[in-house]
């Protein structure tokens, strides 16, 4: 660096560095002005070098989804009920089916209970720990209420009288542990056993007990929503219906429970 003709000592430059530097030019600067605003735009990237490939033998192999042994569950069960001919037969038909685990944990097979020629057919959820001992549906404190609504419009399971009396299946044969909600998985397995017998009891109505029965049936949850609202399922004018066990729950709820009762004595008068 130059002034008036003479070179700058070491400690000239510095003072002169530092002078430069208070005055705010801290950014090194050349001969020739440079306009930063004029800089090109089509400036290269640099480029970082691509990491060699590991050797074919190091390489790890790719994740494979195995494929499900053993047959299809749904379609066993499809190919059971299809070759039942009778009520009998599917109720074989499902003792015999061992691909459903629920089965494993079960003291009984749940199958039916009431006239089959009945004009209505009741869809429950699944055996309790009252059915699961005594292999009968809707035998325990829920069971006992359910009898007593559906005696209110003239109906009974226990009467031989088509006219005045209702047939009851679930949609499940087995009791889920601990009394939990039957899974999406459990319902399919379940649900071709469940079409062939309302093929078999061919009732005029059905009602639908609870979510799992709607979501069999209908594909649709949220009982507290449908309930009321007739639909149709199995080719037949379906009426959801909230749980007995819901009503032993909440008592204020049989009020709407009165109303879907009166609607399906309606029903059958009309029919």
């Amino acid at each position: 660096m130059q002034t008036q003709g003479h070179d700058l000592d070491y400690y000239a430059a510095l003072a002169a560095l530092e002078w430069q530097i208070e005055l705010g030019a801290d950014c090194a600067i050349g001969d020739d002005p440079l306009d930063c605003y004029a800089l090109p735009d089509h400036l290269e990237k640099p480029r970082v070098p691509e990491p060699a490939a590991p050797p074919a033998a190091a390489r790890p192999a790719m994740a494979r989804t195995p494929a499900p042994e053993g047959p299809d569950p749904v379609l066993v069960a499809q190919q059971a009920a299809a070759g039942a001919a009778t009520l009998e037969a599917l109720r074989a038909a499902i003792e015999g089916y061992e691909l459903c685990d629920l089965r494993k944990g079960a003291r009984s097979t749940v199958f039916a209970d009431g006239n089959p020629k009945a004009r209505v057919m009741i869809i429950g959820e699944a055996p309790g720990r009252d059915e699961d001992q005594q292999g009968k549906p809707f035998v325990g404190r829920a069971g006992q209420l359910l009898d007593r609504m559906f005696a209110a419009i003239g109906l009974s399971r226990a009467t031989p009288d088509a006219e005045a009396a209702f047939y009851i299946t679930n949609v499940l044969p087995w009791r889920p542990p601990g009394n939990r909600d039957p899974e999406p998985a459990e319902i399919a397995q379940m649900l071709p056993f469940l079409a062939r017998h309302v093929e078999l009891v061919d009732p005029d109505l059905i009602v639908l007990m609870g979510n799992a029965a709607c979501a069999a049936a209908l594909g649709k949850r949220g009982i507290l929503r449908l309930r009321g609202n007739w639909a149709e399922a199995f080719g037949r004018p379906a009426l959801p219906m909230t749980h007995p066990a819901y009503l032993l729950r909440q008592p204020q709820a049989k009020r709407e429970a009165w109303a879907d009762l009166l609607s399906l004595r309606a029903r059958l008068n009309a029919g």
